[in-house]
């Protein structure tokens, strides 16, 4: 059966009629169903899918074979033949066996959640970096499955053929292009994590303080970005507006100069390949000073959603047992801060409850990204977060060294500066990160 025209081009894919089936297990899922499906229709929105029915299945065990049951595996049939649809939708990971035998049995193209994910960034993706990136997820992904040929590695525009492309080709071939491509991409990547890194010790060598918006998708992160900044990073009420990580310099309060950074927003279940691709840009998240986690406490699923982005942070070693688990000499995870997001969307009587909750709390903040309001607020507890601790160091330093000096203006509080003999003494009050980033810039 013929689903995709496939001598179109990605407009015909972008408007494919699907639905969207989830399997509901009695321990897996921290989130309703409902939640979940409506999570994975946006997902799914996010590249132009037609969805014209969701609906979740109570699966006792997962059947190695579908993952279905077989009776439920026939009601999905029927409900493709209802809908008229011609693709369908797994809001969970699929083996390549699983994928298979579904297309089989509901005679459609079938896609799980970690290919759509992959679908999306890879249509997403802007830079050359985030292009590599998502290709190499991609790749690494459809490995073990090679159920189409892969002359979509020379297409220049976005996707990488989940909902299009020619059918099954010489497998052996299509592994040794696979082995080789993804050799090249490591490379090239390789070439960019080094670049970054030069960046990043750049930067500490400056060194301004850095501060990563991390979160949920949709939770608001760019719209706090350009609230705080003046960008206009893209920021839509759309899964994934942004993959790419931007950093903009900012003023706070008691500090003249600040980075800000926007990137790429997490999501439940977010596929490993992914997870392994991307380190190279959530590095940046790790090399922050501080982290600013952004939620959308007006999501039914709110806490849900901070526990997956804790997962994937805890996977980096910046939060959970992992950041704890350092070696001697190795740098303590960055504080992070939490911002209640969506304030705006609140009932009056959750707000009242959400506002209390904050009260108890000394890191967190609620406010409205889209309004301003509460933002000041943020910025305030930036601040006082990153000159916690400050303490008075008297440092001399050479009469002509007028740069060092004019740094420990700018990332310090100077309380008093003479000149003895051929030195200058100097009191200054900084915080434990800006006085690591001293002596650092004083070794180098």
């Amino acid at each position: 059966m013929a689903i995709f025209n496939r001598d179109s081009d990605d407009e015909v894919a972008r408007g494919a009629r699907a639905v969207v089936v989830h399997a509901e297990t009695h321990n897996a899922d921290r989130r309703d169903s409902d939640a979940r499906l409506e999570e994975a229709r946006g997902l799914a929105l996010a590249i132009g899918i037609d969805v014209r029915a969701a609906q979740a299945f109570r699966v006792r065990d997962r059947k190695p074979a579908t993952l279905f049951g077989s009776g439920q595996v026939d009601q999905i049939a029927t409900l493709i033949k209802q809908e008229e649809a011609e693709l369908v939708i797994v809001d969970n990971s699929l083996s390549p066996v699983q994928q298979s035998n579904l297309e089989k049995a509901c005679e459609a193209k079938v896609i799980d959640r970690t290919g759509l994910i992959l679908e999306i960034f890879g249509e997403r993706a802007a830079t050359n970096e985030g292009r590599l990136q998502v290709e190499l997820a991609h790749l690494d992904y459809q490995a073990g499955r090679l159920v189409r040929s892969w002359t979509h590695l020379e297409r220049q525009r976005g996707g990488f053929g989940f909902l299009g492309g020619p059918g099954e080709t010489q497998i052996e071939a299509d592994r040794r292009m696979i082995r080789d491509r993804m050799a090249k991409i490591r490379r090239e990547l390789d070439q960019v994590t080094r670049t970054r890194g030069l960046h990043r010790a750049r930067r500490q060598r400056a060194p301004w303080p850095v501060i990563a918006l991390v979160g949920y998708t949709n939770a608001g992160k760019s719209t706090l970005f350009n609230r705080m900044t003046g960008a206009t990073v893209m920021a839509e009420d759309l899964l994934f507006a942004t993959l790419d990580p931007t950093m903009r310099q900012i003023a706070l309060p008691g500090l003249d100069k600040a980075i800000l950074s926007d990137t790429v927003g997490f999501v439940s279940d977010l596929p490993t390949q992914l997870i392994a691709a991307f380190r190279a840009t959530l590095e940046e998240v790790l090399s922050a000073d501080l982290i600013v986690h952004v939620r959308d406490i007006a999501h039914p699923d709110s806490e849900a959603q901070r526990d997956d982005v804790l997962d994937v942070l805890g996977e980096l070693g910046v939060a959970g047992e992992p950041a704890l688990e350092r070696g001697e000499g190795e740098p303590a995870p960055p504080p992070i801060i939490e911002a209640w997001n969506k304030l705006d969307l609140l009932s009056a009587d959750d707000e009242v409850l959400a506002r209390e909750q904050a009260a108890r709390r000394d890191d967190v903040v609620i406010l409205s990204a889209l309004t301003g309001e509460g933002v000041d607020m943020l910025q305030r507890a930036i601040s006082d977060r990153m000159t916690r601790g400050a303490k008075v160091y008297g440092l001399r330093l050479p009469v002509s060294d007028g740069a060092t000096l004019a740094w420990l203006h700018e990332h310090g509080e100077v309380l008093s500066t003479r000149i003895e003999e051929e030195e200058t003494r100097v009191d200054v009050r900084l915080s434990d990160a800006a006085f690591a980033r001293f002596n650092k810039r004083e070794r180098e």
